[in-house]
């Protein structure tokens, strides 16, 4: 794969791959600032939204009879207090307005690399990163603590304790008419699984019945750049938005705006409901064999300056749940607050491990992300690991590559003869294609042979792309020296420089007859172009083409030296 018409076809692949990719993100995206006409109809008005109905928050359903909604919630408005818990992997804070768990910060992974001092921070309660996990309970029957609802707390810190493994922080509302919630949440060591249980007891004298729900809500992230040159350029393409699983349909996701055009509202058993970001998420997991209504919303609130803001929300409701006069019953759901680590999510819940979306190349990124992580347990370090990688690879493609380059040593050595034909015939195209088949037809040479290695490896190179792109466990991961990110681009070009020095070398040893002067030229310039085009990509992808492209030079030069070896042999 180191022919520099390889390397033409892949760079206009891939930048037309990515140009696809940017389409696909801006395809009926509404104007900067503008509301969809479908959310605009089913929500209020900026100026109204603090004093009327709001799509934030469910009606009681069995699925079923409409009860009175709460007033509905803007950023302008007040919070409670704030319940703050800290485990070895999370810093959360519950808001006893609604029992809602607005911040959370990831301790293991820093904004910047090593400044743990300052962790990543991915549920947030400020205007311009809102995002936050909240739940409640509707009913059409009685009172009910929706998640605006005020709850007391016992205390306002948690910790996990030197000898415990897990914490519980409880929550209480009670109405007048009898009706008690404790809302827990539970905490475990090592975990970003928050699990919550909402004990419903009614002593209201009277059967009570209502809904539970469960909703992520958040405005669109902002790109995180991390402090490293170039970082957005690659955060760009990862997919924000909505996202839910069952078993049935499996995997599926909605961008922010789609949201108006293309609404979720079904039920969904065994399930789960998420919003997903590049390298992390956050998902409400229902209780198992439990069938909730599953829905999508966008509406503007009104944030705290006075201006609009679009929201963008994704919800679970729960059956209709039945309680006696007297009884109890407990609503149980889980929280997943955290990176997308593919190892452990399906151990959570099925299915969870698709948050890391590597699109259409799936089938072959996951096998690649699998074996990257098993060299990475040898070596201890990902760019030996993607080292290691590019080794295999070559030894599974090496009668493939060794066919390449024996066919264009065989059409090194043809060049004189070729060249020859084309002056014979000059500008008659046709005659010069049928002499140079019949040349090729009698020395026994394929010109095409050297295509096969290069459309096997392509899905190959677009696949590992995605898995730089999007595994987590690659984020600010330091290989030597300068490159102290493999998911960022290389700060010095050093990578991309070698790899246009070894693409140079390539062209050396490539033949160039039967190319017009356009073609030739072009070939010329690739190495300029690539280098260019490697400057923007993760230093990860361009190590594994620059070790992939000097060992096919080591190869095609070892291969050429034999079969001039062998004619001048059979010569003598």
């Amino acid at each position: 794969m180191t022919s520099p018409r390889n390397f033409l076809l892949i760079a206009l692949l891939f930048i037309g791959y990515l140009f696809w990719m940017q389409w696909q993100e801006d395809y009926a995206k509404p104007p900067a600032g503008s509301t969809p006409a479908a959310a605009t109809a089913a929500a209020p008005s900026p100026s109204a939204a603090a004093t009327t109905n709001g799509a934030d928050v469910p009606s009681a359903s069995a699925h079923a009879a409409p009860a009175a909604k709460p007033a509905p919630d803007s950023i302008a408005s007040a919070s409670g207090q704030r319940v703050v818990v800290e485990t070895d992997v999370l810093r959360v804070e519950i808001d006893t307005r609604g029992g809602n768990v607005v911040v959370a910060d990831l301790l293991a992974y820093p904004m910047q690399p090593k400044d743990y001092a300052h962790p990543k921070r991915l549920l947030d309660s400020s205007d311009a990163g809102f995002f936050e996990a909240q739940s409640g309970l509707v009913s059409a029957s009685g009172a009910a603590p929706d998640h605006q609802a005020q709850y007391s707390a016992e205390k306002t810190a948690y910790s996990l304790a030197g000898g415990s493994d897990t914490v519980e922080v409880p929550l209480s509302w009670s109405d007048a008419s009898g009706v008690a919630v404790r809302k827990v949440f539970v905490f475990k060591r090592g975990s970003y699984v928050i699990e919550q249980r909402q004990e419903i007891t009614n002593n209201s004298g009277a059967a009570w019945t209502g809904n539970a729900y469960r909703q992520l809500q958040r405005v669109p992230p902002v790109i995180d750049t991390s402090g490293i040159k170039g970082y957005s350029n690659i955060e760009r393409y990862s997919f924000v938005g909505a996202a839910w699983y069952s078993p049935a349909d499996k995997f599926q996701k909605l961008k922010f705006e789609q949201f108006a055009k293309e609404p979720l509202d079904k039920p969904i058993a065994d399930g789960w409901a998420a919003m997903l970001q590049h390298y992390f998420f956050a998902a409400w997991i229902p209780a198992q064999g439990e069938s909730d209504q599953y829905s999508t919303k966008t509406y503007v609130a009104q944030a705290a300056d006075g201006s609009a803001v679009n929201r963008y929300l994704i919800r679970t409701q729960s059956p209709a749940i039945n309680i006696a006069a007297g009884a109890t019953h407990t609503d149980a759901a889980r929280l997943y607050v955290g990176p997308k680590l593919q190892s452990t999510l399906d151990q959570i819940a099925p299915g969870l491990s698709l948050t890391v979306d590597y699109g259409m190349f799936t089938v072959i990124a996951e096998p690649l992300h699998w074996l990257l992580a098993q060299l990475h347990k040898l070596t201890g370090n990902w760019g030996f690991a993607i080292i290691l990688l590019v080794l295999i690879i070559k030894a599974l493609f090496f009668k493939l590559s060794e066919t390449q380059y024996r066919s264009g040593a065989k059409m090194r050595k043809l060049q004189p003869r070729m060249q020859a034909l084309k002056e014979r015939y000059g500008d008659d195209r046709q005659k010069m294609n049928m002499a140079m088949m019949e040349l090729y037809q009698k020395e026994k040479v394929n010109p095409l042979a050297g295509c096969l290695p290069m459309l096997v490896q392509i899905p190959v190179f677009f696949a590992l792309y995605w898995v730089l792109l999007e595994s987590v466990e690659l984020r600010q991961a330091p290989f030597i020296g300068w490159i102290q990110n493999l998911t960022a681009p290389d700060p010095y070009y050093v990578l991309p420089v070698l790899n246009g020095l070894v693409m140079i070398a390539t062209t050396m040893l490539t033949p160039s007859a039967g190319m017009d002067p356009t073609q030739a030229k072009m070939m010329k310039i690739m190495p300029v172009v690539f280098s260019v085009l490697f400057a923007f990509f993760p230093a990860g992808l361009v190590l594994y083409y620059t070790v992939n492209g000097g060992l096919g030079l080591l190869q095609q030069w070892i291969i050429t030296r034999r079969i001039d070896a062998g004619e001048k042999a059979a010569a003598a």
